[in-house]
C-alpha cells in the first residue's frame, strides 16, 4: 500500500464529519426521527435557488447557506405540523421536504430557468475530489476537513452545554416543561444542528455517507448500552471506527472483491463513502447477530441450577 498526504487528508476528513454525524444522530435515533437528514437532502433545492438569485452566480458558500437555511425551514415546518394537525411525526417530515422540494422546483423554473443549478452542487459531494483539487492546487489543509472540524467543534460543545435539556426532550419532554427544561426551543436547537451539519457534510462528503452515519453508529452504541453517555461515546468510537476501517478497505480490498465477485476484472480502489457506509453495515449486522446469540444462551452463574422442568412450564 502506498500512503501519502492525499490519502491523509481523506482518511482525517471522513473521520471529522462521521464523528460530526453521530452526535446529532444519536438523539435523532431515540426520538424516532432518524430519517431527517434523508428530508433535508430534498427540501434544501428552494435555498439553493435562493442562494443563487442574491449572489448571481453557482458559488458554493451562498448556495451552502441557503441549504442549511432551508435545512432548518423544513424541520421546523415538520414540527409545526405534528403539534398542531396531530399528523405522525414522519408524514409531517415527508409533507415538510416534498411541499419544500415542489417550491424549490416550481423557483427553479420560474425565476432560474437559464442557469443548471441543481442539489448535486451541495448535496452530492465527492470526498476524494475535493481533497484532490486542495492538493494539486498546492497543498493545505482542505476545505472539507475545516469544515468537518467545524462541525464536530459546534456539535460537541452544543452536546455538551445542553446535554441534561436533550436528555429531557429526548425521553420526556412533558416532565421538561414542568422543570423549565425548555424541550420546545432544545428541540428546535437540535433540528438546525442536524440542519447544519447534515448540509455541511452533504458538500463535502455526499449524501449517502452522511446518511449512514447519523443512522448506524448510534444504532450500533443502542444495541450494546442503554446509557445515554456511553451510548454517546460508543457511537463516536463505532464511527471513527467505521470511517478508518472503511476508507483502508476501500483502497483495494473492496473494489477487487466485489468486481471480483461479479466476474469483473478487478478495479482497485473504490469510493471512500461507499466504502465506509458497507463497513457500517457489516458492523451493524455483525453486532446485531452477536447479540441476539449471546441473549439465545445466556452464560450460568457458577452454582446456578439450570432447572428444565421448570422452563418448559
Amino acid at each position: 500500500m502506498n500512503w501519502n498526504i492525499i490519502d491523509t487528508w481523506l482518511l482525517v476528513t471522513a473521520s471529522l464529519i462521521a464523528m460530526a454525524c453521530v452526535l446529532p444522530g444519536v438523539f435523532l435515533l431515540l426520538s424516532r426521527q432518524s430519517m431527517v437528514a434523508h428530508g433535508i437532502a430534498h427540501a434544501v433545492l428552494p435555498g439553493i435557488v435562493i442562494g443563487h438569485l442574491v449572489s448571481g452566480g453557482v458559488e458554493t458558500p451562498a448556495l451552502l447557506t441557503g441549504a442549511i437555511i432551508a435545512g432548518i425551514l423544513c424541520t421546523v415546518f415538520t414540527r409545526f405540523l405534528h403539534r398542531f394537525s396531530g399528523v405522525e411525526e414522519g408524514a409531517a417530515l415527508g409533507i415538510s421536504f416534498t411541499t419544500l422540494f415542489a417550491i424549490g422546483l416550481i423557483m427553479q423554473r420560474l425565476l432560474a430557468d437559464h442557469v443548471h443549478i441543481e442539489p448535486s452542487h451541495v448535496l452530492f459531494g465527492n470526498l476524494e475530489t475535493a481533497i484532490f483539487q486542495v492538493i494539486l492546487e498546492g497543498g493545505g489543509v482542505p476545505d472539507a476537513a475545516w469544515r468537518g472540524l467545524f462541525a464536530l467543534a459546534i456539535n460537541l460543545v452544543f452536546v455538551g452545554f445542553f446535554f441534561k435539556e436533550l436528555t429531557i426532550t429526548t425521553f420526556d419532554a412533558a416532565h421538561g416543561d414542568t422543570v423549565g427544561a425548555r424541550p420546545r426551543l432544545t428541540y428546535y436547537l437540535l433540528m438546525a444542528m442536524s440542519a447544519l451539519t447534515c448540509v455541511i457534510a452533504f458538500e463535502a462528503v455526499g449524501s449517502i455517507l452522511v446518511v449512514a452515519m447519523i443512522i448506524v453508529p448510534p444504532a450500533i452504541a443502542s444495541l450494546l448500552t442503554k446509557k445515554l453517555k456511553t451510548l454517546v461515546a460508543l457511537s463516536l468510537l463505532i464511527a471513527l471506527f467505521c470511517a478508518v476501517t472503511g476508507y483502508l478497505l476501500s483502497l483495494g480490498f473492496l473494489g477487487d472483491t466485489i468486481s471480483g465477485a461479479m466476474g469483473f476484472p478487478k478495479v482497485g480502489s473504490t469510493n471512500t463513502a461507499g466504502g465506509i457506509s458497507v463497513v457500517c453495515g457489516i458492523v451493524f449486522v455483525v453486532t446485531l447477530i452477536t447479540k441476539k446469540l449471546a441473549n439465545r444462551n445466556p452464560p450460568h452463574t457458577p452454582g446456578q441450577r439450570h432447572d428444565t422442568k421448570k422452563e418448559n412450564e
